[in-house]
């Protein structure tokens, strides 16, 4: 059978949240195409004795991801193109613009799998829903999450040093808004930590009943995270709704230039003592979101790293 294949056009600084928004809109996955340069550590597991000439890094990624066309490729298509869009009004991820063609069936689908495997953030498991845990590994915290993102699976470092932060401040019983909530993993995270309830909030519909499958998965209680789509920076009706001096802690895993303006409009609702722990900045931008951070009220309680990424915890005094 033959495969639609796709080429969107974006940018590498954009190509986590770009491929985070694909997979709210039903796109399981994406290659990622760009010119950025080698690292040390990855030069050192290439055994070759001339490593390749690679062009010059132009800051232009392309993502190539498939559809079934048994499925209604042009809906989802619709509703990925609709997401972009708004992804435009908050930052920079180029034309955005995508490409058809065909390929020929070759499971692309699960092949995916093989480079999937279980793995800890510390001493939580995160393991996929076709692998079984060890014997050895029963009786620790376990994480049922199937891949789909970078910033949905805890093998990302956002999605890492976020998980470390919630470890530190979660207690019980405590409340907690989530925002951007994407595949729910810190949510799910905070639940198993003691969290009394969670709210979620995202942009996409779609992100709904990813989040359900992920707590039936995870025994999390319907009622112990709920959803909420909207958009926390300009919606007083969103912001109404998940309400205000109410919340222990506030996740935010997104990226810099959304994290700036989000700020402001996230502070009221949180609890005095609250704390906000952000993530998805890279670190030659931490300082916009200490600046924003510190506009908004809130003063700086640590900052933590993991490559190039930053994570910035807040206090609300």
């Amino acid at each position: 059978m033959k495969w639609k294949k796709y080429r969107l056009k974006t940018r590498e600084e954009a190509e986590d949240i770009v491929i985070s928004t694909l997979y709210d809109c039903g796109i399981e996955g994406a290659e990622i195409e760009d010119k950025v340069p080698l690292t040390e550590d990855e030069k050192k597991q290439m055994f070759v004795d001339i490593l390749p000439d690679m062009p010059d890094d132009d800051g232009v990624a392309y993502l190539n991801f498939y559809l079934d066309p048994e499925e209604d490729t042009e809906a989802i298509l619709a509703a990925a193109r609709e997401a972009l869009e708004d992804l435009k009004s908050f930052m920079d991820i180029g034309e955005a613009t995508i490409e058809e063609s065909e390929t020929e069936d070759k499971d692309w689908i699960n092949n995916w799998k093989q480079y999937f495997h279980q793995f800890y953030v510390d001493d939580i498991l995160i393991i996929p829903s076709w692998e079984e845990v060890k014997p050895e590994d029963e009786g620790k915290m376990i994480l049922h999450i199937d891949p789909g993102t970078a910033f949905g699976t805890g093998m990302h470092e956002t999605t890492q040093l976020c998980i470390r932060q919630l470890k530190k401040y979660v207690t019980p019983g405590c409340e907690m808004l989530d925002v951007g909530t994407g595949s729910g993993i810190l949510a799910i995270v905070a639940s198993k930590l003691g969290a009394g309830h969670i709210l979620g909030t995202d942009l996409d519909p779609c992100a709904v009943p990813a989040v359900d499958d992920n707590k039936k998965a995870n025994d999390v209680p319907m009622d112990a995270f709920e959803m909420l789509i909207g958009n926390m920076i300009d919606d007083q009706e969103t912001r109404d709704r998940a309400g205000y001096e109410k919340y222990d802690i506030v996740t935010a895993n997104i990226l810099a230039d959304i994290l700036v303006p989000m700020t402001p409009a996230i502070v009221p609702a949180m609890k005095k003592g609250g704390i906000y722990i952000t993530s998805g900045i890279l670190q030659e931008y931490a300082y916009k979101v200490i600046d924003a951070c510190k506009a908004a009220g809130l003063e700086i309680k640590e900052q933590t790293q993991q490559g190039e990424w930053v994570s910035i915890t807040a206090v609300k005094p």
